[in-house]
């Protein structure tokens, strides 16, 4: 719990009643008994994502919103217009994204995508790469394309875009290694499009000019999902 302490020498310091300081020992009381489980754990994580912690989770509206919190600002210029034009369809379709404290993340992640309040986050402790960034930004971003797939990002499904034989075995590989066995498809063509330029920025893209279906031909058990629910004609 954080705590106040108040140094009296020859001179006293007064705060007003609602002083900054007092709203920020509020909110970070508050958010501190919405996690039970401490900071650093899935539960930390959905309160972020529930976007009931907010402390430090800052939204990003250009490559500058991330870049301005490192030294090596001038570092990022080189990828400024993939990252600008995937947050722009991004923001075109619904998904907003933040740049939010370490705190909230279980160790080792570096960014997630929430299917339901289609917001993404990013870990601000990995961000200060551009190439770490790119991957992060590339791989949540694929899987908002994967939501878009899956009839509307106003739903909590996703799909997969690309034919699973056509993912290189590497990433495939990867994600076998790396995620439990029921999410290896989505996941490594995410792990593809993560380190492959202009892939999920291509599909974000498509996705805001409303051409998923026709960009990318859905697999047979999306398209048969998505004639059942009405997004598309046999």
């Amino acid at each position: 719990m954080w705590k106040l302490i108040i140094a009296v020498a020859a001179a006293a310091v007064v705060l007003p009643a609602h002083s900054a300081t007092d709203q920020y020992l509020n909110q970070t009381t508050t958010e501190e008994s919405k996690i039970t489980r401490g900071y650093n754990t899935m539960d930390s994580m959905g309160c972020m994502l529930l976007r009931e912690c907010t402390d430090d989770v800052l939204e990003v509206f250009s490559l500058l919103d991330i870049s301005s919190h490192y030294d090596n600002t001038e570092e990022f210029t080189p990828v400024a217009q993939e990252f600008n034009n995937m947050l722009v369809s991004l923001n075109q379709i619904g998904v907003r994204v933040f740049l939010a404290d370490q705190k909230y993340f279980p160790l080792g992640h570096r960014g997630v995508y929430h299917t339901v309040s289609n917001n993404f986050f990013l870990n601000k402790d990995y961000m200060d790469s551009p190439a770490s960034l790119m991957m992060v930004m590339r791989h949540e971003g694929w899987h908002a394309a994967q939501d878009c797939m899956a009839g509307t990002i106003d739903n909590s499904m996703i799909a997969i875009i690309k034919p699973e034989d056509e993912v290189p075995m590497l990433w495939r590989v990867m994600a076998e290694r790396t995620y439990p066995a029921n999410a290896v498809p989505w996941e490594a063509e995410a792990q593809w499009a993560g380190r492959t330029e202009h892939m999920t920025m291509e599909a974000l893209a498509s996705c805001a000019r409303g051409t998923m279906w026709t960009d990318y031909d859905p697999t047979p058990m999306t398209g048969e999902w998505l004639i059942d629910n009405g997004y598309i004609k046999e």
